[in-house]
């Protein structure tokens, strides 16, 4: 789903699941109404590894089983620094658009729930955001990840350059 992104295998770190939410799915046939539950789960290790998962079952402790399993699949390495991100990043999924900024030390993550979820898992402790557009949590996850796996910090972008870190500040 995402280019240029940093995976990591889930057996080489301990991860912290948090549900993000579970929805009871109905199916009408024509022998009446089928009950199932849909559960998204953000998976992280909180120190710059992240993962989202979505797990459906007939009950909900299988659904949320079976959504961190799927996150564990896919986990990103994101750049974190200084318990924020490096720079402001903003990103769209289907009709979710987020805007991250980074924040000073001390103030706490600013974001609602599915990006709370996500900006807790990876192990930002300051940072503003806002979402814009759909709140459906499928794609504010989605496009919540795609902006984290997004950033590069100075000295990524000093290697990919090819030239010294004073150089990228100083031009």
């Amino acid at each position: 789903m995402f280019q240029n992104v940093k995976r990591v295998k889930s057996s080489e770190i301990e991860l912290k699941d948090r549900l993000v939410s579970v929805e009871r799915v109905t199916k009408v046939t024509k022998g009446g109404r089928a009950f199932s539950f849909a559960a998204i789960v953000v998976v992280g290790d909180e120190k710059g590894v992240v993962g989202y998962g979505l797990g459906k079952a007939k009950e909900v402790t299988d659904a949320v089983t079976k959504g961190i399993d799927d996150a564990k699949k896919n986990l990103v390495k994101v750049t974190v620094h200084k318990g924020t991100i490096p720079h402001e990043v903003e990103a769209k999924f289907g009709g979710a658009q987020v805007f991250l900024k980074p924040a000073a030390a001390g103030t706490g993550v600013i974001a609602g729930g599915a990006m709370r979820a996500v900006l807790e898992s990876v192990g930002i402790t300051d940072v503003l955001a806002k979402s814009k557009g759909s709140s459906n949590a499928h794609n504010v996850v989605k496009a919540t990840i795609y902006a984290l796996a997004q950033m590069r910090d100075a000295i990524t972008i000093a290697q990919q350059r090819g030239i010294g870190l004073d150089k990228v500040f100083n031009g």
